[in-house]
């Protein structure tokens, strides 16, 4: 019979050290797990302030991958692109039971279809895979989305590079992102496709990796395909006031209709602007209710109570 660890026996993977990863190995560590963590280069400060293990790997060495893996439970990434998809074909050769793509932000059923996603980033791809490997009839890898919406980090000082978050992500400096709560101004959707106001989820860095902490006390074997988890919900236009409110300033907002969005899209498309076209694509995703979903099964599953968005925006800009 194939073994069958206890939770605190577990041995876990977390792929990358940056940012959310380090985030990651402080939750997971609190608890009995062996936590290995691995990096294209030395981490000794993960050593150190988290007891856990540091590989050194080359991610386009799939026998590398695969020998560092040997005895892993479960892998949770943090990298994407062509590395994630060399990180899931050496996950299923070391026979890991379960693995948890780099996919937390926005919810799998809500991006375009395949071939269609501006962000994909390999991102369909490696959800081809796992797919794939999920039904394998021999050693099967199971795995599960974590979904938290948008990082409350997207509005930190600095945005997510000052968080060493997002390494990947085209837009991810303060104020990329529908509003920037340092220089008071935000560009917003009005409203989706059916002329509903638009609304986002967003969840703080730090209790999604609470979040999933929490879920590997339930049993990696018991996750459905997908968890859902959320800090707070609001609409595009709530979410400006709010930032507006905290910081005691008025905002210089700019809202943006639907049908305006695709016209600027085909403007800087024919222009070439590419840092205003991604800008504005992630304003149409937005619209579009790819940040947005009512049910947080996660949420109901564990008792994590998370930070408000509100208190988050107190905690880390306060007023002006």
């Amino acid at each position: 019979m194939g073994r069958r660890p206890t939770t605190a026996m577990m041995r876990i993977a977390i792929a990358g050290a940056g940012g959310f990863a380090s985030l990651l190995a402080q939750e997971l560590s609190q608890n009995a797990y062996a936590i290995l963590v691995l990096s294209t280069r030395a981490h000794p400060e993960f050593e150190t302030q988290y007891d856990c293990q540091v590989a050194v790997v080359d991610y386009t060495n799939l026998d590398d991958l695969q020998f560092a893996l040997q005895g892993v439970d479960l892998v949770i990434s943090t990298i994407s692109g062509a590395e994630q998809l060399n990180l899931i074909d050496a996950a299923r050769r070391a026979r890991v039971r379960c693995f948890v793509p780099s996919e937390f932000e926005g919810a799998v059923s809500h991006r375009p279809p395949l071939g269609a996603d501006p962000f994909d980033n390999d991102s369909s791809a490696a959800l081809t895979q796992l797919r794939h490997w999920s039904l394998s009839r021999h050693h099967p890898m199971k795995y599960t989305v974590f979904s938290c919406g948008v990082f409350y980090e997207r509005f930190a000082p600095g945005g997510l590079q000052a968080c060493n978050m997002g390494a990947t992500c085209r837009i991810r400096n303060q104020g990329d992102y529908l509003i920037n709560v340092g220089h008071g101004i935000a560009e917003i959707p009005e409203t989706s496709p059916q002329g509903r106001a638009v609304q986002v989820v967003m969840t703080s860095a730090g209790d999604v990796a609470r979040f999933v902490a929490a879920a590997v006390e339930l049993g990696i074997d018991t996750w459905p395909r997908e968890f859902k988890m959320r800090g707070s919900r609001m609409t595009t236009q709530r979410l400006q006031e709010m930032c507006s409110e905290v910081r005691g300033v008025q905002f210089n907002v700019i809202t943006r209709p639907y049908d305006e969005i695709e016209q600027w899209l085909r403007y800087y498309e024919q222009n070439g602007d590419q840092a205003r076209w991604f800008s504005m694509q992630h304003l149409l995703q937005t619209a579009n209710g790819r940040y947005n979903f009512s049910e947080a099964n996660l949420n109901d599953a564990v008792d994590v109570q998370p930070t408000s968005f509100r208190q988050w925006l107190q905690n880390t800009w306060g007023p002006a």
